[in-house]
């Protein structure tokens, strides 16, 4: 299929989510009343990213498409105060419009809007065109042997992930569980292959998403980046990544150099372009460059903040096998001020992004 026809076959898909979505979400709409649509009325009237450069490109220009068609999803962490008040079922509505794919789950209850079961969840989000692509779970919490966690209760989890009929099913928690010396990271390593081939066994796959720590160094020897001992350790064929891109920048400034001060160079972008197998997930979280801060950025909404996107998302479809149909992309934001708006404003950002600016 030509580029052109690529572009055509998406701009068909979204008229028609557009369409479906407003009968879809009317209830959601009026749920959600006047305060969202004001907010989008804002977002509109300033433009994703408007004010800042820094290598976006916001659809003016030609050229294929960055984000591959089917591959948008979010994070629904961002969304847990409408999951929360509303249910999911206005949230996903709203999803549906703004042209996401798929959807990353974070818990599955909705609050307030009452209970749900595993099979609700799961035919809802089929109903509003959401594929539920991963879902995050607890690492360990060793002090209660009834947590729903990986260490505590693995089968459990993954019963739930199996009749979600998810692909993926992993963590946020850092694999600290025994320390930040070599030999704990091994130790949590061994933990994460016997995750990894449990829910193999059922057709899934087990992944770990980094935040910054992750990318320090061990306490015991100081010129080993923890990071690369969890690859080193774990199976590429039972342990996977999920590579969110905001903390990965910021741990390329908090740890670019060791303790003694001695430089070592931290290139994210390298990591996945070394080992793109093992990154069949992303999290696209955004942020403004602020050398004043521990963490060198702080989070905005996707396309307000200053990391290249285009490049990025560019190079990983382009240069790893299968790029364009392996990878999912899933938009976050830990803490949005308007968390629907954040939803349509990154969906709309990441769709406009084409190819023609980004350098080697």
């Amino acid at each position: 299929m030509s580029r052109t026809s690529k572009d055509t076959e998406l701009a068909r898909r979204l008229s028609r989510r557009n369409i479906l979505g407003v009968a879809a979400g009317a209830t959601a709409a009026t749920i959600i009343g006047t305060a969202t649509a004001q907010a989008a009325g804002r977002d509109h009237t300033q433009g994703p990213g408007k004010g800042h450069g820094h290598g976006h490109d916001h659809g003016h220009g030609k050229g294929e498409s960055v984000l591959p068609p089917g591959r948008l999803g979010i994070q629904l962490y961002s969304l847990r105060d409408k999951i929360s008040t509303l249910g999911f079922a206005p949230v996903f509505a709203e999803l549906e419009k703004y042209g996401y794919d798929e959807i990353e789950l974070a818990g599955y209850t909705q609050g307030s809007a009452g209970p749900i079961t595993l099979a609700q969840l799961k035919r809802l989000a089929k109903d509003h065109g959401l594929n539920p692509i991963g879902s995050h779970v607890g690492y360990y919490d060793d002090n209660n042997p009834g947590a729903y966690t990986f260490a505590q209760n693995l089968e459990k989890v993954l019963d739930d992930a199996q009749a979600l009929g998810l692909k993926h099913i992993g963590t946020a928690s850092g694999p600290f569980r025994y320390g930040s010396t070599v030999d704990g990271w091994k130790r949590a390593a061994d933990d994460f292959n016997k995750y990894g081939a449990a829910a193999r066994k059922r057709g899934m796959k087990f992944y770990q998403h980094n935040h910054a720590e992750e990318f320090s160094f061990a306490t015991d020897k100081p010129k080993v980046r923890l990071y690369d001992v969890l690859l080193a350790e774990t199976d590429p064929d039972l342990v996977y990544l999920e590579l969110d891109i905001y903390w990965a920048y910021c741990a390329q400034f908090r740890f670019s150099k060791r303790v003694d001060g001695t430089k070592a160079p931290l290139d994210p972008l390298k990591y996945v372009l070394k080992h793109p197998n093992r990154y069949p997930l992303f999290h696209v979280k955004d942020g403004v460059r602020d050398d004043t801060t521990r963490d060198g950025y702080r989070m905005s909404d996707v396309g307000d903040g200053d990391i290249d996107y285009t490049t990025f998302l560019s190079k990983v479809t382009n240069r790893t096998h299968h790029g364009r149909t392996y990878h999912h992309w899933q938009a976050e934001h830990d803490n949005p001020v308007e968390s629907l708006a954040f939803a349509r404003k990154s969906s709309e950002h990441l769709h406009s992004l084409r190819e023609g600016r980004c350098g080697d």
